[in-house]
């Protein structure tokens, strides 16, 4: 049977794979000739696909690899590596690199398993993409606006708040977008490819409101800077580039836009002929931001005097503590990795005997106790009758 498929095989396509794979644990080509006993030249022959790989071969490479036999033999698209693309997207220390690339690759494998998924299943992810905002030539503050002001309008979202960000920009955008743990000076990772799409990771360890900023600032690289490759994390620049302050702006445009602000904002003066701390946490809260991004909103509005947030933070303002006060709830969240419909996709293939429970495992990063759990959890999901809104959230966590 393995015979088989190698005979049918698409040589180049299975030697970009071995490249890859190989590169990516760190051996050499001459390393590989070890491993299957022949010289680099035949490595080389091999992943330029020049040269048939036979099935004893291709098992001993992928153990050297740390890679199931079938991550080659089953159809998968060439993709340029995200490694290549982020390379070039910007310079870090041998120390930041070593940080961020494991996350980087994270990102590209769970990329790649969803797309896997889609093709399995024959049910690609529908992608609602707005054409590539043009801004040449706007002042930054304007452009931040203008495109928030257009995509809520595409999406139907008004002027009130986005609830459940994440979910709007998966579902009804078409964006891969997964929670990982990063360093805490770590945002968010953005890149494009045309078979993958806009693929973002949000930095798992940061609060909510943190975290739909951070997808906010992503998205906008999608809509103007679409096949720009990213990496957010504090202190990367000297001199921040416009495409830089242009993510920056978007976020307090698109999920405080100004009209429904303003609006609120009034509503709450009216009532008590002042704009009181309670409010700024109830508004905060309604918005899904934080405090300190409301107040620039509002400062930035010339509706709270320039430098309220400075006063608040040298009085030693305690935002949790306060939000529990005044009982505030935490902003609605779902922090699994790995998206809802990708979880569907899986455990529908799984349940269907289109993959093995290690591979289902595998998909969802965790052990194969786990995976049973996580697979009984989605099946009652399925069995009670909840659409993907309502379905709980399962925590998937990387194994």
């Amino acid at each position: 049977m393995a015979t088989n498929i190698l005979e049918n095989i698409d040589l180049r396509n299975l030697g970009v794979l071995l490249q890859q794979a190989r590169k990516k644990c760190g051996m050499t080509q001459a390393d590989a000739a070890k491993v299957i006993d022949a010289a680099r030249t035949t490595i080389v022959a091999i992943e330029k696909g020049e040269r048939r790989l036979r099935p004893n071969e291709l098992i001993k490479l992928a153990r050297a690899y740390g890679r199931a036999v079938s991550d080659f033999v089953r159809p998968s698209p060439v993709i340029e590596p995200f490694e290549v693309q982020f390379r070039a997207a910007y310079p870090v220390s041998d120390l930041e690199e070593a940080r961020i690339n494991p996350i980087i690759q994270r990102l590209e494998e769970l990329c790649r398993n969803y797309l896997e998924l889609e093709q399995i299943m024959d049910a690609p992810l529908p992608r609602n993409y707005p054409q590539e905002y043009d801004v040449t030539n706007m002042p930054i503050e304007a452009a931040a606006e203008s495109i928030a002001i257009a995509e809520r309008q595409r999406l139907g979202l008004g002027d009130g708040p986005i609830p459940m960000l994440r979910d709007l920009l998966e579902q009804n955008v078409g964006l891969r977008i997964f929670y990982l743990k990063m360093p805490a000076k770590y945002s968010e990772i953005y890149s494009y490819d045309d078979r993958l799409g806009g693929c973002m990771a949000i930095n798992l360890d940061h609060y909510e409101e943190r975290r739909r900023w951070s997808m906010a600032h992503g998205y906008l690289h999608f809509l103007a800077h679409r096949r720009k490759a990213v990496v957010d994390f504090d202190g990367q620049y000297q001199r921040i580039p416009e495409t830089e302050r242009l993510a920056e702006a978007f976020p307090k445009y698109f999920l405080m836009p100004t009209s429904g602000l303003l609006r609120r904002f009034n509503d709450m003066y009216r009532t008590h002929n002042k704009f009181t701390p309670t409010n700024l946490f109830t508004l905060a809260h309604y918005y899904g931001v934080s405090i300190e991004a409301l107040v620039y909103r509002l400062e930035d509005m010339r509706l709270l005097p320039s430098g309220t947030w400075d006063r608040l933070r040298d009085r030693g303002l305690k935002v949790r503590k306060v939000q529990q006060d005044l009982g505030l709830e935490d902003v609605r969240q779902r922090t699994d990795v790995v998206p809802i419909h990708y979880q569907h996709l899986a455990i529908e293939a799984f349940d269907r005997g289109l993959i093995t429970e290690g591979r289902f495992s595998d998909l969802l990063g965790v052990d194969r106790l786990e995976a049973r759990r996580i697979a009984e959890s989605l099946r009652e999901n399925y069995s009670s009758g909840m659409t993907e809104e309502e379905s709980i959230h399962l925590d998937l966590y990387q194994a």
